[in-house]
């Protein structure tokens, strides 16, 4: 948890050029997006193995190749290691096969705050390929500060993004 912690204080500086942040009294809102040079189908097939392309770094366990995710309506984005450790990072509410999956709940250090989130990943074919819209809502009670702290959070979905991105070569953005 500290070493989560620790890179998102990291983070909080590191707000990509392209990200949308909006923030008001009771919850954030981000929003990022990409252009691949893959089919929407490909482009699906990578999103539902979180272990691919999720940095190990915002993890519970240090490692990506804990997570899985059950591409089903209630399925989990879940994290297991070791001897009974376990974590939901988000619960499964839409699954559109090549189109849409979004997920609710709190990332990591989000879970300890009363918040209720949603991610969700919006595929669009496009000439030469696909573009993945990224956009990640929370509301709910906050302890810590309201317009610092979102674009830590967005810093960390982005990353996921950009893992996504990474395993097609000759993207476009």
């Amino acid at each position: 948890m500290v070493r989560y912690l620790s890179v998102l204080a990291a983070l909080a500086v590191a707000v990509p050029a392209n990200a949308e942040v909006e923030v008001g009294d009771n919850g954030f809102a981000t929003s990022n997006s990409a252009t691949v040079s893959a089919t929407p189908d490909e482009v699906w097939a990578a999103l539902i193995e979180p272990s691919r392309y999720w940095n190990g770094d915002h993890s519970w366990s240090g490692d990506a190749a804990n997570f899985s995710l059950e591409p089903v309506a209630g399925g989990c984005f879940c994290e297991i290691w070791g001897e009974g450790n376990s974590v939901e990072h988000m619960r499964v509410v839409m699954v559109q096969p090549g189109s849409i999956l979004r997920l609710a709940g709190a990332l990591g250090p989000l879970q300890s705050e009363g918040l209720a989130g949603a991610l969700t990943w919006q595929l669009e074919a496009v000439d030469g390929g696909t573009r993945i819209t990224q956009t990640m809502s929370v509301g709910g009670h906050m302890q810590f500060d309201r317009e610092s702290f979102p674009p830590v959070v967005d810093s960390v979905v982005r990353q996921q993004l950009d893992g996504l991105v990474a395993l097609f070569p000759g993207n476009q953005d």
